[in-house]
């Protein structure tokens, strides 16, 4: 690959237009997609719910007029994840956490929301697991049903450990506390803690908070330690659990974790996806649980255009990256890579070429990592490189794109195949098109057995992943940048500015 500087000029100068590129669908005489003509208005939001509020929405091939649709209008259609028929009044909520919901501007709640939280809120306690679509408000969901269980009537409780949320990842974690600390504003003596890896200074400290939110290991060597009262835990949540439970190592360790609070707490497991096998475990974790599962074509999120570009190969693929970078910027983005090397060298590579972008992956330490996503989610990088450390969870509102440069997949057996990974890919284009805001994913594909395995993801969730044509970028580039722009010109600042639903 070269690595002479990239030049500056616009993206359609950039691009030297050649014959008609064949497609790798063309290899086996199978027809490409091509995108209807839409139907459906602009999804203009009228309701803040993340760090910088929400985005409207448009299709890839839109008519010169715009339609505003706000998100109480997706509230009411019944077949939108979003839909809802109640308000957080008819949930019976507690005065100071309703204050909270209304101060972060939300309406109604969504629609997993509504199924799950009275479910959650009844008493006696039952456990419950919990799917929905990426960005349709699970967060809040369990978060308003810890508010509503803690007791923190005085100064003694307020320090008691009572409910844990284990999460995949410290980023996860951090963003979860951010939430509780958030819904819980209103609440007089909240305590909140993470617990997740720190410095050699802080190692042997205690916590002492109402609610922690940690990932599984960290949690598990305080509770070894006698650095966290577990005796008074009533609830335990387990967000992006069929990752947390189908990995051998979280898995043992969510078990070990669970095996040492008290056996009468309530269980609480969270995800937008749950394979089968991963169902069957579930069953066992949370014993005699509620249950909301949706089938696999549900899982899709609506706001999420999904579009692939053919490469010729890994070089191939790198140019577009690069004639991207304009359109990275519109608004933020985030670039999934399989590998940590990968994502070292695209951001050393881009770097020298000028470009604006940061790398984070599993190398760094935790406080680099802190570093890197703060500035990623308060605006100050654009462009984030990074592995599946983020592809679950994370809420950045201002992210209108996701590109897989790679194709998610994975390996069965150590000298199997790698084949297709569905839930991956799910969760990578999930960190866009957020609570009804829209988002655009593209994934690259520079072989016909990258091809065979996007084709395996469309078909396991029956939706349409549309290939654009690369030679004409014009119109490509105009595509595109017109649903980001107009996403970001439907944003409504009003409401806090860091509520987040995930």
């Amino acid at each position: 690959m070269s690595s002479e500087p990239a030049a500056t000029p616009s993206l359609a100068d950039r691009i030297t237009k050649d014959e008609p590129k064949q497609s790798w669908a063309d290899e086996v005489n199978s027809p490409v997609a091509e995108e209807p003509p839409s139907t459906k208005p602009e999804n203009g939001i009228s309701q803040t719910d993340g760090a910088s509020g929400p985005f409207g929405g448009s299709n890839l091939h839109e008519p010169d007029y715009e339609v505003q649709v706000k998100l109480a209008d997706l509230q009411e259609d019944p077949n939108n994840p979003l839909f809802s028929a109640q308000s957080f009044e008819q949930l019976n909520l507690k005065p100071e956490i309703l204050k909270g919901v209304v101060g972060m501007n939300f309406r109604k709640p969504s629609k997993v929301q509504e199924k799950t939280l009275p479910l959650l809120l009844m008493n006696p306690p039952k456990n419950l697991i919990g799917q929905s679509q990426s960005g349709t408000g699970k967060t809040a969901a369990f978060v308003l049903n810890i508010l509503s269980r803690i007791d923190i009537s005085t100064p003694e409780l307020q320090k008691t450990p009572q409910a844990l949320v284990l999460a995949p990842s410290r980023e996860l974690a951090r963003q979860i506390c951010g939430v509780v600390r958030l819904m819980g504003h209103f609440m007089e003596g909240l305590v909140v803690d993470a617990a997740v890896p720190v410095d050699a200074s802080q190692r042997g400290r205690k916590i002492e908070a109402s609610v922690i939110v940690g990932t599984p290991g960290t949690v598990q060597d305080l509770i070894k330690r006698r650095s966290m009262n577990v005796t008074k835990m009533r609830i335990l949540v387990l967000d992006e659990a069929d990752n947390m439970l189908d990995q051998q190592g979280l898995g043992d360790q969510c078990s070990r974790v669970k095996a040492m609070l008290p056996k009468d707490l309530q269980v609480v497991l969270f995800s937008a996806t749950f394979p089968e096998n991963v169902v069957r475990y579930a069953h066992t974790f949370a014993p005699n649980a509620n249950e909301m599962t949706l089938k696999h074509e549900d899982l899709t999120v609506e706001g999420i255009k999904q579009v692939y570009l053919d490469c010729d190969n890994d070089d191939a693929k790198y140019e577009t990256l690069v004639k991207f970078y304009g359109m990275l910027t519109i608004g933020s983005s985030i670039i999934f890579v399989k590998r940590k090397e990968t994502a070292t060298k695209l951001e050393q590579r881009m770097t020298a070429e000028g470009h604006k972008v940061v790398a984070l992956t599993s190398n760094y330490e935790g406080s680099q990592r802190d570093i890197v996503i703060d500035a990623f989610r308060l605006g100050h990088a654009k462009v984030l490189i990074a592995t599946n450390v983020l592809a679950r969870g994370i809420d950045v509102s201002s992210v209108s794109m996701v590109v897989n440069y790679d194709v998610p997949d994975t390996q069965t057996g150590p000298r199997t195949p790698t084949v297709a990974d569905p839930q991956t890919y799910l969760h990578r284009i999930g960190r866009t098109g957020r609570f009804g805001r829209v988002g655009v994913a593209v994934t690259f594909v520079s072989s016909k057995a990258d091809w065979e395995k996007l084709m395996a993801i469309q078909n396991y969730f029956g939706c349409e992943i549309v290939r654009l044509d690369t030679q004409d970028w014009d119109d490509l580039e105009e595509q595109i940048t017109k649903i980001i722009k107009s996403s970001r010109a439907g944003t409504n600042l009003q409401g806090s500015a860091n509520a987040i639903t995930t």
